[in-house]
Formats: structure tokens, sequence, C-alpha cells
């Protein structure tokens, strides 16, 4: 699977890890940046990220930043994105069963390298599950 990821400052070595856990596991990666410490602005590779999940240039993403909201808040104002915020295993699991969540956000400041492997990996083994949640997701309105 071709997989897209960003992060801002304060994810960079999550994302890292993160990239080379998919890799591992057969995946292509698709780095949007940042690769630096040093201060920067998460829309500016939230926005690349998005565009490429909505023009099915990558089949889904993974953001950071260090609490996530500022990442899914820009992510969601796509008209084709679907950006879940999980800070557990089962949150992960859910925003793909339940929301058919097609970019997972990881709060990079709050929750252990390890949390956010796994976090992944349920995100990337589940499958939406449809039928009422698919009956919900059609209420969410598309802005033009």
């Amino acid at each position: 699977m071709k997989i897209g990821i960003c992060s801002d400052h304060a994810g960079v070595e999550y994302k890292a890890a993160i990239i080379a856990h998919l890799q591992a596991k057969g995946h292509s990666m698709v780095n949007f940046g940042t690769d630096s410490t040093d201060s920067m602005d998460y829309p500016d590779v939230a926005h690349p990220l998005a565009s490429a999940v909505e023009n099915a240039e990558v089949e889904l993403g993974i953001a950071l930043c260090g609490t996530g909201n500022g990442m899914a808040i820009t992510l969601n104002k796509h008209q084709g994105i679907r950006a879940g915020l999980a800070w557990s295993v089962e949150v992960g699991k859910l925003v793909k069963e339940h929301n058919n969540a097609n970019v997972l956000v990881l709060p990079a400041r709050f929750i252990p390298l390890e949390t956010a492997l796994e976090i992944v990996d349920a995100f990337m083994a589940d499958s939406f599950l449809g039928g009422r949640h698919q009956r919900r997701i059609d209420k969410i309105p598309v802005c033009q």
C-alpha cells in the first residue's frame, strides 16, 4: 500500500519511526515533511497530504503534530478527507471501522512511540464496517 505521511516539528521523530515500521511491513511511503525539529506551521504539510489522498496519489494518510488537533482540523477542511485523531489503539481501530477515516492523526506529545506504532497497526489492519456507520457518514455535508 502507498501511504502518505506528514508531521510538524513535534512529530518528526515519531514520523521517522512510523516510516521505518511501515516500510518493514512492505508499504511504500510518501513523506510530505517536515524533517526538521525547527518550528514550522502544520498546514504547510497537512494540505499537500490531504490533496494526495483526495487525488488518490496515496491510499491512506498519517499525520502527526503535538496534540493532533491542528492537523485534524486542517485535514478535515478538505472535501475528500475524513481525518480521525487517535490516542489509543481502540480509537485507532474505531476511526477506520466506524468513521471510514482515510487519514490517521496522532498526538506525538501525548502518547509513547510504542503506542503510536500500535495505533498505526490497528488503523492499517481494520476495514470500514459500513451499515449504520455509512448512514451516519452520509449525513456529513460536503461543502463546496
